[in-house]
């Protein structure tokens, strides 16, 4: 009992600590953003450079960041095996090449970006503290919970992803403990540096009858099946990449060509960067069904040819847009269809079902829970063993972790 305290004052007081350094990451990452984004918005000619800007993120990573390439999947490995420090020059790199990505108009998202930073910071104390393997595995985890409540908003939404991100075989209460401290504090730094989150419409409470559940279902289908081609398409461009292209700047180069050329066939520009807007008018806006798709192929060339940033983000606008699609067609009312597709679509993707039903409730409100927690399940389900962090599905063989220490 007494080895216990002393663990969970050490949670209390690092996960503290690495809230608020994933509070202020994610403001200064969110601030450039905005600011990038607003840039290259103002001036939409600056598209034309990210080939270039592929070239150099590439080169870069290649002489600089051999160690740190695999991304998210080296933060889940280094939970499950306890390798070594995670360099901390990951926070900078993985900043810097986010931004540039979203500067020049690649489909990108942030999560990855925050995950990263959260888990570097938190390994880099980790380290410096001296603590045990099993308190740095739930220090990692509150790192990952952190970056990923503050980016978005959602404290306790972070706090269970980072439970579910890294495939815990069993639920241990103790593993949220920092978890749920980071992401709040986090979240709480992040408010505090003047960040406004994006604010989504609330949506109206909707009677769960059988006829709905049964229309549920088809959208789950439809939810997973976006799922399978957005993994399997993001999959085959990255290996067959790799195969016939080892260089990863000139990959990088190529993939942003063809995002430009994408971007000039298609005649619009609300396919480039994040596509917030193009999440929030899906609620209330008609919705093409090809809206959806497109978003899914700009954002996996984007992603195949090695640009950095996440998935979150596109995949809420997969989602949700796949959702308000689907809404006219089946009488459900669209706000509700395309915040259930928003949440569901990257629960189903990332294997996190029990985060995305409760980051819907922050972002949506209460109304949203049994219509978001049928259709994540459901298509998680359908997507079968499949994740947009490879490493998870690896880790699942490994050694439970408990969160004690």
């Amino acid at each position: 009992m007494l080895a216990f305290g002393k663990t969970l004052v050490i949670w209390f007081v690092v996960a503290a600590i690495v809230g608020a350094a994933c509070g202020a990451a994610s403001a200064a990452f969110l601030y450039l953003l905005a600011e990038v984004t607003e840039l290259r918005t103002a001036h939409e000619v600056i598209v034309f450079a990210l080939p270039i800007a592929g070239l150099a993120i590439g080169t870069l990573y290649a002489k600089l960041g051999a160690s740190i390439k695999a991304g998210n999947n080296l933060v889940i490995d280094t939970i499950h095996d306890g390798g070594a420090e995670i360099p901390l020059r990951m926070m900078p790199m993985v900043l810097v090449g986010t931004v540039l990505t979203h500067l020049f108009g690649g489909s990108a998202g942030r999560e990855g970006t925050a995950v990263q930073m959260g888990a570097s910071m938190a390994d880099w104390l980790n380290h410096r503290v001296k603590l045990t393997p099993e308190q740095r595995r739930a220090i990692l985890v509150a790192g990952v919970a952190g970056g990923f409540g503050s980016v978005f908003g959602t404290p306790l939404a972070g706090a269970m992803f980072g439970i579910e991100f890294v495939r815990l075989r069993r639920f241990e209460v103790r593993a949220l403990v920092p978890a749920l401290i980071s992401a709040i504090v986090g979240d709480r730094v992040t408010r505090l540096c003047g960040i406004v989150h994006t604010a989504y419409p609330s949506v109206e409470p909707t009677s769960l009858t059988f006829a709905l559940v049964l229309r549920w279902l088809v959208v789950a289908i439809a939810i997973a099946a976006a799922v399978v081609a957005f993994i399997e398409l993001v999959h085959v461009l990255k290996k067959r990449g790799e195969r016939h292209v080892p260089h990863l700047g000139v990959r990088m180069a190529i993939g942003g060509a063809v995002v430009v050329g994408l971007w000039q066939l298609s005649g619009t520009s609300a396919y480039l960067g994040l596509g917030v807007p193009g999440i929030v008018s899906s609620f209330t806006a008609a919705t093409p069904p090809h809206v959806f798709a497109l978003k899914l192929v700009f954002t996996a060339v984007t992603l195949g040819a090695g640009f950095l940033g996440g998935e979150v983000t596109p995949l809420f606008f997969i989602g949700a847009t796949l959702g308000a699609a689907l809404a006219p067609v089946l009488g459900i009312p669209q706000p509700l269809a395309a915040g259930v597709g928003l949440a569901a679509i990257f629960g189903a993707a990332s294997n996190t079902p029990i985060a995305l039903t409760i980051m819907a409730v922050e972002l949506l409100g209460w109304h949203a829970l049994p219509h978001v927690a049928i259709v994540a399940l459901v298509a998680y389900v359908l997507a079968g063993r499949r994740s947009i962090y490879p490493a998870q599905l690896a880790g699942q063989a490994t050694a439970p972790y408990t969160g004690s220490g």
